[in-house]
């Protein structure tokens, strides 16, 4: 099992999940982040007064799959996130350990 985190523009979110949704994965968890990188933040105006907004709004999308999804999955993710502009966002790959559904007790590839 691998743990795919992507950070993406929030206006993507629709298209990364049914993207996801495709491929049959049924869960995953989004949470508001902001960030800093290469786009290096914007400028912007607020009653008159120019200000500089260094993080930038982003989605965190967290998504457990088996080993032999990953590939598909990060395709998925970032066909259905690319705009081709600085900022589209990063996926990362981690191996998780194991995984348990609290409710039924079931382990690992059956708890995802």
């Amino acid at each position: 099992m691998k743990l795919v985190v992507a950070i993406v523009k929030p206006f993507k979110l629709d298209e990364v999940r049914e993207a996801l949704t495709s491929l049959g994965i049924e869960g995953l968890t989004i949470s508001e982040v902001k960030g800093y990188g290469r786009q290096k933040g914007q400028t912007e105006i607020y009653r008159g007064a120019e200000y500089a907004v260094n993080f930038l709004p982003k989605i965190k999308i967290e998504v457990v799959v088996p080993s032999d999804l990953v590939a598909k999955t990060v395709t998925a993710i970032s066909g259905a996130a690319k705009t081709g502009q600085i900022g589209d966002g990063k996926i990362f790959v981690v191996p998780v350990e194991s995984a348990l559904r609290i409710r039924t007790g079931e382990t690992d590839s059956d708890a995802i």
